[in-house]
C-alpha cells in the first residue's frame, strides 16, 4: 500500500504536485468510493505518471429537493481505497476553496443538458460542468481525465465541453463496473432497502434484454419493447425514462451504434444505467417510453 498525499487547499495541492512527475491523470469523484471508482484509478495508473483523485461533494449539481446533506462522506475509507490503488494525491477541498471567487459564472451545457437526466434534475449539468472546469484549472498539468460509462450523459457533456472550449485534458471513458447480479455500481446503492436492492438488478436485465433483441436482428422498436417487458415485471419500479439514442445522445433515426438508457426510482432512490446497442441498418425511429 503506497502513501497518499492529502491536499485540502489549492496551496497544498500545488506543493504536493511539485514533488510529483508532470503528466496527471485526474479522476473526479464525490467520494463514497467503490469498485467503479477503483477502475477509473487503475486506468489512470496504467496511463499516466501521476494520479490525482478529487473528492468533492459539489453543491452546484444538487437541486433544492435532492440529497446533498445526505450524500455519503467517507473520506477515511476513500483514502484507504486510493492507497490500495496507488493514487499519488487526493484533493479534498471545501466548497469555499473551490468557489472562492463566487458561484455566479457557470458553464452552460446546451440543449442536451435539459434532456434525460437534465429534465429530471434541472440545472444539474451546469453544476457538473462548472465544477469539472474548475477542477481542471485547480489541478495542474492534467493530461487525461477519466469518467465512468455508467454516467453516460455526463461523459458526453464533459467531452463536448472539452472540445467546445478547447481544454487540454483528453477525456477517457472507462466501462461500467457491475455487481455480481448486474446492478451498476453507484454510491447511492447503499441507500437501497433490502427489498429494493433485490429488485434493482431489473434495470440491467432490461437493458441487456434490449441488447439481445438487437443481436437477434430487432430494430429500435423491438429493442425498447424487450427492455420494457422486463421492467414491467416489477411493479415497485417507477420508470422515469427508457430511451434509445445515438452515441452522442442525439435522436436516433438510423441503424448502427446506439445507446439504451434507463432511469427509475425504487422507493426514494433514483437509479440510472445504460448500455451500448448495435442496431441493424435501416430506419428505426423508435418510440420513447
Amino acid at each position: 500500500m503506497t502513501a497518499v498525499t492529502l491536499a485540502s487547499t489549492g496551496a497544498e495541492l500545488k506543493a504536493a504536485q511539485a514533488e510529483r512527475d508532470p503528466g496527471v491523470g485526474l479522476v473526479l469523484t464525490m467520494g463514497a468510493l467503490h469498485e467503479g471508482h477503483a477502475s477509473l484509478v487503475r486506468a489512470a495508473r496504467q496511463q499516466t505518471a501521476t494520479v490525482v483523485v478529487s473528492v468533492f461533494v459539489n453543491p452546484l449539481q444538487f437541486g433544492p429537493k435532492e440529497d446533498f446533506a445526505r450524500y455519503p462522506r467517507t473520506l477515511d475509507a476513500d483514502l484507504e481505497l486510493c492507497a490500495r490503488e496507488g493514487v499519488d494525491i487526493v484533493f479534498a477541498p471545501s466548497a469555499d476553496e473551490v468557489y472562492e471567487g463566487g458561484r455566479e459564472a457557470t458553464v452552460r451545457p446546451g440543449p442536451l443538458g435539459d434532456q434525460l437526466e437534465g429534465a429530471a434534475r434541472p440545472g444539474h449539468f451546469a453544476g457538473v460542468l462548472t465544477v469539472v472546469h474548475k477542477l481542471f484549472g485547480m489541478v495542474a498539468d492534467v493530461d487525461t481525465a477519466y469518467f465512468g460509462e455508467k454516467d453516460y450523459q455526463q461523459l458526453v457533456l464533459v467531452a463536448q465541453m472539452v472540445a467546445d472550449l478547447q481544454l487540454a485534458p483528453a477525456v477517457v471513458c472507462v466501462p461500467t463496473v457491475r455487481e455480481s447480479d448486474g446492478l451498476a455500481m453507484s454510491s447511492r446503492n447503499r441507500f437501497l432497502g433490502l427489498a429494493d436492492r433485490a429488485i434493482a438488478p431489473v434495470l440491467s436485465e432490461a437493458l441487456f434484454a434490449g441488447v439481445s433483441a438487437a443481436e437477434a436482428g430487432g430494430g429500435g422498436g423491438q429493442v425498447l419493447a424487450a427492455a420494457m417487458a422486463v421492467l414491467e415485471t416489477e411493479r415497485a419500479v417507477s420508470l422515469d425514462y427508457l430511451e434509445l439514442r445515438s452515441p452522442d445522445l442525439m435522436p436516433l433515426s438510423t441503424g448502427g451504434p446506439a445507446r439504451l438508457l434507463v432511469a427509475a426510482r425504487l422507493g426514494l432512490i433514483r437509479l440510472i444505467d445504460n448500455v451500448g446497442v448495435m442496431l441493424p441498418t435501416g430506419a428505426v425511429r423508435p418510440p420513447v417510453f
